[in-house]
């Protein structure tokens, strides 16, 4: 072995895991941002609930508190994957007022139809990336 090679630093990380910590990152990010505007914009969540859901205003500040919860859960190691498994139940769990909101359009006429149609996929996107950055990273 030469002088150079005994000193060169090896990789921690694998580049995969790089990419997976920066997507745990990024989705935290974002469902600590959807869960803060949950408590601020508490109407326009309310406003998109299926009729048939009690007490839409709690339910709305209990998905809220769950979603800023399971995003500070999933940059924790020890809670990883709770946090993924957690939150991709409330996706499941919030999925009727997607579907509510993209069946009644006109209701939400800030928003294009074909927007509130792209949602429902973008919910399995977010299920996926999820459970894949909840995983362990590899190294």
């Amino acid at each position: 072995m030469s002088a150079g090679a005994a000193s060169t630093p090896r990789l921690r990380t694998s580049p995969g895991s790089v990419v997976r910590s920066a997507v745990r990152f990024a989705l935290a990010a974002l469902f600590i941002a959807s869960g803060t505007s949950h408590f601020v914009r508490s109407e326009f969540f309310t406003a998109i609930m299926p009729p048939w859901v009690p007490w839409p205003l709690a339910m709305v500040w209990i998905s809220g508190f769950f979603e800023i919860a399971g995003a500070i859960a999933l940059l924790v190691p020890g809670t990883r994957r709770a946090a993924g498994i957690g939150l991709i139940a409330l996706m499941v769990a919030v999925s009727p007022a997607n579907v509510h909101m993209a069946l009644h359009a006109d209701a939400f006429p800030h928003f294009a139809p074909w927007l509130l149609w792209q949602r429902l996929p973008l919910q399995g996107v977010l299920i996926a990336l999820a459970w894949w950055c909840s995983a362990r990273d590899r190294q």
